[in-house]
C-alpha cells in the first residue's frame, strides 16, 4: 500500500503536559519531566495508532477500498483503532486476531464491537497468513480489502510519528530524550528518523523479536540513510516472562504515575515504558537537568481486558 491522501481522523498538536509530581518522585528536576498526550488524539478512545491510521486509511481510501483488514492480540489497541476509523471513514472493518474465542471478553474487545468490526479468530494459523486468506475470500464476495499491517507499522505508517517529531521539536525545542513503548516499531522509527536515535529511548513490551531491526529498517525506508541496528536505543529488561505478563516493575510503574500524577497506564505497553523509564533515571541514563518526555500512546480500554492487572488493582485499592 503507497501513496494516497491523509485521512482526518486526531486533533493535532497532542498536548504536552510538565509531571512536576512524578519527576520529584524519581529524584528529576520539576521541569524535567512532560509528558506527550498522543492518549488524547481522537477517536476510539485515542492512541498512538491514530497517526499511522490517518496514512494508512488515506492511502486505503485513495485505492478505492471498501474493507480494512489488520491483525493483531486480542487486546489490541491498533485493531481497536482501526475499527474507529473505519466506522468514521465508512470501510467494513474485519480484525484477525490471534488465538480463539473466549479468551478475552472485555476492554478492546468490547469496544471492537461497539464499532461494527467482525473478528476472525486466527487459531493455530499465523496472523498475516489468515488475514490474506479472509483477503481473498472478501474479494470473491466483490469487496475491495485493504490490508493494514500488524501494529499499522510500515514505512507508511511510520510516516505518522515523523509528524509527531516534528510537533515535538516546535514543543520542546530542548528534548533531551523521548521514552515510548516499542510494540510492532513504527512509533519509534518515525520518531528515530525525525529526531535521530540518540534522543529516542524504546522500551520493548515483547510484541516483535527483533525490535531495534525492525526500528532500524523502518527508520531507515523513512529517511532514505541507513540507521544501524546497534545505534538504536532500546530497553529490552521490562518484557518479564512473555509479551502478556504483569511484572513487579509495572506495577510499581503504574502505582507511581496514578498516585503522583493521575494518569492511567496500561499494563502492556506504557506501564512498560513506565518502568523503563524508572529504570533510565536509576541508572543515570537520564539525568536532571535535562528534557525528559514520556509518550503517552494510550491503551485505557486494554488496562480492562487485563484480567491479572484489574484483580491487582482491586486488591491494591482494598489493602487485602
Amino acid at each position: 500500500m503507497s501513496g494516497g491522501l491523509r485521512a482526518n481522523l486526531g486533533t493535532w498538536p497532542t498536548p504536552l503536559e510538565p509531571l512536576p509530581r512524578l519527576a520529584s518522585a524519581l529524584g528529576l528536576g520539576v521541569d524535567d519531566l512532560w509528558i506527550k498526550r498522543d492518549d488524547l488524539s481522537g477517536i476510539g478512545g485515542g492512541g498512538n495508532k491514530l497517526r499511522k491510521l490517518e496514512w494508512t486509511c488515506g492511502a486505503a481510501r485513495a485505492e478505492g477500498a471498501t474493507t480494512l483488514i489488520t491483525t493483531g492480540a486480542p487486546q489490541s489497541n491498533h485493531a481497536r483503532l482501526t475499527a474507529a476509523a473505519g466506522a468514521r471513514l465508512g470501510f467494513e472493518v474485519v480484525l484477525v486476531l490471534a488465538g480463539e474465542p473466549g479468551a478475552s471478553s472485555s476492554g478492546n474487545i468490547a469496544l471492537d464491537g461497539l464499532f461494527g468490526a467482525t473478528i476472525v479468530w486466527a487459531g493455530d494459523k499465523e496472523l498475516p497468513a489468515r488475514a490474506q486468506e479472509v483477503a481473498e475470500e472478501l474479494r470473491a464476495r466483490g469487496s475491495v480489502p485493504a490490508v493494514i499491517p500488524f501494529g499499522g507499522s510500515s514505512p507508511l505508517g511510520a510516516q505518522g510519528y515523523v509528524d509527531c517529531a516534528r510537533e515535538l521539536i516546535d514543543q520542546a525545542p530542548d528534548l533531551d530524550t523521548i521514552v515510548t513503548a516499542l510494540g510492532s516499531g513504527g512509533t519509534m522509527a518515525g520518531l528515530v528518523a525525525g529526531l535521530g536515535t540518540g534522543r529516542v529511548l524504546g522500551v520493548h513490551c515483547g510484541a516483535i523479536h527483533d525490535p531495534a531491526a525492525a526500528v532500524a529498517d523502518l527508520a531507515s525506508e523513512l529517511t532514505g540513510e541507513p540507521v544501524a541496528a546497534a545505534s538504536v536505543r532500546v530497553d529490552l529488561d521490562q518484557v518479564g516472562a512473555g509479551y502478556s505478563s504483569l511484572t513487579d516493575p509495572v506495577r510499581s510503574a503504574l502505582t507511581l504515575a496514578a498516585r503522583t500524577e493521575g494518569i492511567v497506564l496500561d499494563p502492556i505497553y506504557t506501564g512498560r515504558a513506565m518502568a523503563g523509564l524508572v529504570a533510565a533515571v536509576e541508572s543515570g541514563a537520564l539525568r536532571p537537568g535535562r528534557r525528559t518526555v514520556f509518550l503517552h500512546s494510550g491503551g485505557l480500554p486494554g488496562f480492562f481486558g487485563h484480567p491479572a492487572t484489574v484483580a491487582w488493582a482491586q486488591s491494591h485499592l482494598t489493602g487485602d
